[in-house]
């Protein structure tokens, strides 16, 4: 199974259970800490090398995130050592991010624009958005001139495409598999 997969199911995990105890928000702001703890290259080494013996690696959890995190969320990411699985900690806690801002209602677009957006448009655009998706939208705009004009949208794997770079690709493919009239 791809890692993706594995840390994907870990976080469906993680999100069901933090909504039976303490609350999704509280368990974010705990898988926050454990994504930062496993920012330090020393705590990333200590968790995940093999020299290290899963009870040791539980009890320093335990000991570093007590009071800082829910004690369920503790115990989640001790089942985690257990099974092996805790270099895959940055990718569960993002996959957790991503299913609590959709959860809250905000999605994630990356927005791509030939020209700086103005604090009204970027406004207008946003409400847009929000208008046609039905959640609340955070932009994280780019400047790429190379577009030439329009816009182009993508949310993960989907991308929207309004380029005037794209449209001037496709009317070029046109003309060139366009057959002359003698």
């Amino acid at each position: 199974m791809r890692e993706d997969t594995v840390a994907g199911n870990y976080a469906e995990t993680l999100f069901e259970l933090a909504g039976r105890h303490e609350g999704v928000e509280a368990f974010g702001a705990g898988v926050e800490a454990v994504a930062a703890l496993m920012d330090d290259p020393t705590a990333r080494e200590f968790l995940v090398t093999p020299r290290v013996s899963a009870a040791d690696k539980k009890a320093a959890l335990a000991r570093s995130l007590e009071g800082v995190v829910p004690a369920m969320l503790v115990r989640f990411l001790q089942v985690v050592v257990d099974k092996g699985r805790q270099r895959l900690l940055p990718q569960i806690a993002a996959a957790y991010r991503d299913m609590l801002e959709r959860h809250l209602g905000r999605r994630h677009m990356e927005v791509t624009v030939a020209r700086p957006l103005s604090p009204v448009d970027e406004e207008d655009l946003v409400a847009q958005l929000s208008s046609a998706v039905g959640a609340t939208v955070i932009p994280h705009v780019k400047v790429r001139p190379a577009i030439i004009g329009g816009i182009v949208i993508r949310e993960g794997d989907t991308v929207y495409d309004g380029s005037v770079k794209r449209q001037l690709d496709a009317m070029r493919r046109r003309l060139m598999a366009a057959e002359l009239q003698p």
